[in-house]
């Protein structure tokens, strides 16, 4: 994966060269990515960190937006409580379980569990996935001193720091510490049915898929309390082989649920 850090303004020179040092990927100053032919993407440094695909036809930036936009949306009409992932984790009046979300990607169902109220730690193995997340919560918490909405939720995500392995993580922690955790490994898009809009290409080219998706089951059931949950496609096997105790179908995917103590109510 040919990947650089960019500047997308000479405001941000300085803070693009202090990624590109930290991600250890080469720094091209300040540039136009449509000008570019000779990497198929770059890390924008600007308002926003963009992961951008190159040249005249690229499509649309990736970025983490929890403020505006479908987030927005869905926090606002998305049916709150009422929702699967909610009922998945276990949430119901008087009850919001904190839940490690060990495949936080862009963070977007973190966001809607912590917009229902729960607190969610959040862990992210992909240095330019972390990057996209923490520039995310970020400006979360910037637009929160502005959106009293927003503190609460912005209060409840947090990111850990990048780890190289979730699986040994989990593995690290106590014997059912964790209330709930949630697992949603990149599963390999069949030829058939890999719609994915353009403007997520470049994000699953540089993640791929987690060819070690099984082995997060059976250390993520050993350190929660309440349950595991694993979000998975609809006509995907199950996780490690293993039968779930329960599930939520809906149209194209579905919920998990490997439990172990009843959640109150």
């Amino acid at each position: 994966m040919q990947l650089a850090i960019t500047a997308a303004e000479q405001l941000y020179l300085e803070q693009a060269e202090a990624l590109a040092a930290q991600l250890q990927l080469p720094f091209l100053g300040q540039v136009d990515e449509k000008t570019i032919e000779d990497r198929p993407f770059v890390l924008s440094c600007g308002d926003s960190l963009q992961l951008c695909a190159t040249g005249r036809k690229a499509p649309g930036p990736i970025a983490v937006d929890f403020v505006s936009g479908a987030a927005a949306h869905r926090r606002k009409f998305g049916g709150g409580k009422g929702q699967q992932i909610a009922k998945a984790v276990g949430v119901r009046s008087g009850f919001y379980p904190q839940v490690v979300d060990a495949t936080a990607g862009l963070g977007r169902d973190a966001f809607v569990l912590a917009s229902v109220g729960c607190e969610v730690r959040m862990l992210e193995r992909n240095p330019v996935v972390h990057a996209l997340l923490a520039d995310g919560v970020r400006r979360l918490r910037e637009a929160a001193e502005r959106d009293l909405e927003l503190a609460p939720i912005a209060e409840r995500m947090l990111l850990e720091p990048r780890v190289e392995s979730a699986a040994a993580w989990l593995q690290a922690q106590p014997a059912e510490s964790i209330p709930v955790v949630y697992l949603d490994p990149m599963f390999p898009s069949r030829e058939k049915s890999a719609k994915v809009k353009k403007d997520m290409a470049a994000f699953h080219e540089i993640v791929g898929c987690d060819e070690d998706a099984d082995a997060l089951l059976a250390p993520a059931y050993a350190a929660c309390y309440y349950r595991t949950v694993v979000k998975r496609p609809r006509l995907a096997p199950d996780l490690n082989g293993e039968k779930p105790n329960l599930r939520f179908e809906g149209k194209s995917g579905r919920f998990d649920l490997y439990t172990r103590h009843g959640v109150p109510g």
